[in-house]
């Protein structure tokens, strides 16, 4: 095995493995309420799961971020396929739709929290497996912060879109809802425009 294929291999397993547990939880975490909230969709569909293959999405959890990693980029992104969520099924639906938007990011700063918490154990591992759980360990805290973040933008369909629609009053309400279609499309937008220029 040539070292610049070792030393690949080893970037990407402590950038991939982390991701794949960030976006895991975090789906897993909106069926999990959803289901206690009433709808139990994701639950009968088998995505409350910890199980990354439930999630996969093959452009965004496979092709995405292998692309971004052999273009060196500094940063990875991903994305699961989303939990289904009936929210008509919900016991409260203004109220619960909120906190099932809101489970995703809480999952994240909750795995970001158990990450840093977990760096005062390092002194009790092998000194062979310290540095690459150190580096999962590290990539697993901002990770999980982007994504929680960037999930909590207040644009639909991203989580923070979806609680302010929750907790705004139907006259804002109802116009924001109207810009999920478009949601994506106006953040990447930007983005890839100051790319460019």
């Amino acid at each position: 095995m040539s070292s610049h294929f070792a030393s690949a291999l080893y970037v990407a397993s402590t950038r991939v493995i982390p991701l794949v547990i960030a976006i895991t939880f975090h789906e897993a975490s909106h069926g999990y309420v959803a289901r206690l909230c009433g709808d139990d969709t994701a639950w009968r569909l088998g995505r409350v799961s910890f199980n990354p293959l439930k999630h996969i999405d093959p452009l965004g959890t496979i092709l995405l971020p292998a692309l971004l990693l052999l273009m060196r980029s500094p940063i990875l992104f991903s994305y699961a396929k989303p939990v289904p969520v009936n929210f008509r099924a919900l016991h409260n639906q203004r109220r619960d739709s909120v906190l099932v938007a809101a489970a995703g990011p809480a999952m994240n700063f909750l795995l970001a929290t158990l990450a840093a918490a977990a760096f005062h154990l390092l002194v009790y591992l092998p000194d062979a497996a310290r540095p690459w759980i150190a580096e999962n360990l590290k990539n697993a805290l901002i990770i999980n912060v982007l994504l929680a973040i960037f999930n909590l933008l207040p644009l639909p369909p991203l989580d923070g879109g979806r609680i302010l629609v929750g907790l705004l009053p139907d006259a804002l309400a109802t116009p924001l809802m109207r810009l999920e279609p478009y949601g994506l499309m106006l953040l990447i937008g930007p983005i890839a425009g100051a790319r460019v220029s």
